[in-house]
Formats: structure tokens, C-alpha cells, sequence
């Protein structure tokens, strides 16, 4: 399937609500181009994908290298080495040049606020990783992802805080056995959110309202995942073009 046929499906999807991701297989797909005003483009990895961990940045090898367990290294390698292959192929030159930032936080003014490539204001992104996957998404306006495994049931008691009181009713009314997933798709379009936004977790996810049904609201798309994990994508902005 060609790139413009990959956008085209997460465009198509998108606008139901479910974006189905490009799947990264260790090197960027040809001829990618810059997704234009209202559209986004999303790819997923996992985390046994071979990479060249040669591209990343001293801090960045680094980090990797401080995880104790296995499977976090592998995963924080496989997301970083995807997302500058990726950046390289958008905006071209060697993707083990690319001088990523965090631009100021919109609440506080500190340097953890959405990531960025110096000099390249037109091309927003976001990245995550979580369980057995890697999340990238790339939008020509500000931009969150969340990819996170369903958490088990005691995990989800201890953050049942992030909801709203509406969301918290909807929880309560849901099944038991359906209540595992249920706050996982809330808590990935919250965190999708947030992360669009530039605060992340400085801002209280329960200021957010994500809903917990399968409809997310205007300006998210969940993201189809494997059993067991869920993802969404966020925009600041207006929603993903509408098919043409």
C-alpha cells in the first residue's frame, strides 16, 4: 500500500472516530509529505522491531541506558529511533542531526512543555509508548498521543480520581467486566490531550472530558490497537479533514 493510501485510511477513519496506524517496520515508508492543514498521520511500532540505535542522540542513548528491564529499553529505543527516521523523512537530512526541544510549558513557563524540531515550527508531533508498542503522530498544528496497556483492576481503582463526575457515573453504571477498558480508552484521550495541550500531567486529567464509550469526542480519534492496549491522537485545533 502506498504512503498517500495509508493517509488516506487514517483520514477516512479518523472522521469516525478509530484511526488506524502505519505501521513502522524499522525504516520510514518513501515519500512521506507533511500532512496538510486538518489532517495527521499516526505510526505504531513494537517494541521487538529491529532498529539502528546509532541515531539517537547522546541524551537520548543514555536514557536508554538507564532502564533497568529490558523490555523499557527496548521500547524507549525502538520509539525514539521511529520518531527521528520519521522526522528525517518529513523534513529530510540525517535523522541523528535533528535538534528536538521541548518548547515552555503553557502553565508554568518551563521547558517541558510539547517536544519540537529547532527550526521547523510547521511540523508538530508527539510521541508515546507503552506496553508492547510505540506511538508517533505527526499534524501541521499541535498534536497528542497515548498509547497505554489496560490497566489491571487495582490499578484502576488508585486512578479512578482522574475521571469526572461524569465520567465517574458512566463508570459506575458500566459492567465490571468492561470497566478495565473502559477507563483505559478515557485515561489515553485525556493523556492525548493533555499532551496536544503542552501541560501533560501538570493539568489535572479530570479537568479533561474524554467520555469512556466508544464515540470519543471532536478533536480525538481513538487509535485501533491489539487486544489488550489502547491509544488516542488529540488535536488543539479543528478535527481531521473530512473524506474527499
Amino acid at each position: 500500500m502506498s504512503t498517500a493510501d495509508h493517509h488516506d485510511r487514517l483520514r477516512l477513519s479518523a472522521t469516525g472516530g478509530r484511526t488506524v496506524p502505519v505501521r513502522f517496520d524499522g525504516a520510514a515508508p518513501p515519500g512521506l509529505v507533511r500532512p496538510a492543514p486538518g489532517d495527521f498521520a499516526v505510526f505504531a511500532a513494537d517494541r521487538a522491531c529491529r532498529v539502528d540505535p546509532a541515531v539517537l542522540s547522546g541524551d537520548e542513548a543514555e536514557r536508554a541506558a538507564g532502564f533497568l528491564r529490558a523490555a523499557d529499553r527496548e521500547r524507549y529505543t525502538v520509539a525514539h529511533v521511529m520518531l527521528r527516521l520519521l522526522l528525517a523523512a518529513y523534513l529530510g537530512g540525517d535523522p541523528a542531526s535533528l535538534q528536538l526541544f521541548a518548547e515552555a510549558c503553557p502553565l508554568c513557563g518551563g521547558p517541558h512543555g510539547r517536544p519540537a524540531v529547532a527550526g521547523e515550527p510547521r511540523l508538530h508531533f508527539s510521541l508515546s509508548h507503552g506496553g508492547a508498542f510505540a506511538l508517533a503522530a505527526f499534524a501541521s498544528e499541535p498534536v497528542g498521543v497515548d498509547v497505554e496497556p489496560v490497566p489491571e483492576d487495582a490499578a484502576v481503582r488508585d486512578l479512578l480520581g482522574c475521571l469526572d463526575a461524569a465520567e465517574r457515573r458512566e463508570f459506575d453504571a458500566l459492567p465490571p467486566r468492561e470497566r478495565r477498558s473502559a477507563f483505559a480508552r478515557a485515561w489515553v484521550r485525556k493523556e492525548a490531550r493533555l499532551k496536544a495541550l503542552g501541560t501533560g500531567l501538570a493539568l489535572d486529567p479530570a479537568s479533561v472530558h474524554a467520555g469512556l464509550g466508544p464515540g470519543p469526542g471532536p478533536g480525538v480519534a481513538d487509535v485501533a490497537m491489539p487486544h489488550g492496549h489502547a491509544a488516542a491522537v488529540a488535536f488543539t485545533g479543528r478535527r481531521p479533514s473530512s473524506p474527499r
